[in-house]
């Protein structure tokens, strides 16, 4: 492999490493919703995983069941990041070329 070739590589590299970048950045700007129990409770989570809002609703709350709020606001939670992780995995894969790099 000669010294050109080489340096095509890390152009390609570098590129590739800016575009990352730039769709991580993306990413935290983009947000999904989430509801659970009927829209009781709303999860609003970004891209980048970082919640922005939950959301509860009043009907919900009952001082003798705290057991069914808890799992409604978990439901929530563990829903919007399974979703965020997947559209985050799509996103990088097309920045990538489904390289699979660990981390991203």
């Amino acid at each position: 492999m000669g010294f050109g070739n080489m340096q095509k590589i890390m152009q390609q590299a570098k590129k590739m490493q800016q575009d990352m970048l730039k769709k991580q950045d993306e990413l935290k700007e983009r947000t999904i919703e989430v509801t659970s129990g009927g829209g009781a409770v709303k999860v609003v989570i970004a891209l980048d995983l970082s919640v922005k809002s939950v959301t509860i609703d009043k009907d919900v709350v009952d001082p003798d069941d705290v057991e069914l709020l808890e799992n409604l606001v978990l439901a929530a939670m563990r829903e919007s990041i399974e979703k965020a992780k997947s559209i985050q995995e799509k996103e990088m894969s097309s920045v990538t070329g489904g390289l699979g790099l660990p981390g991203m």
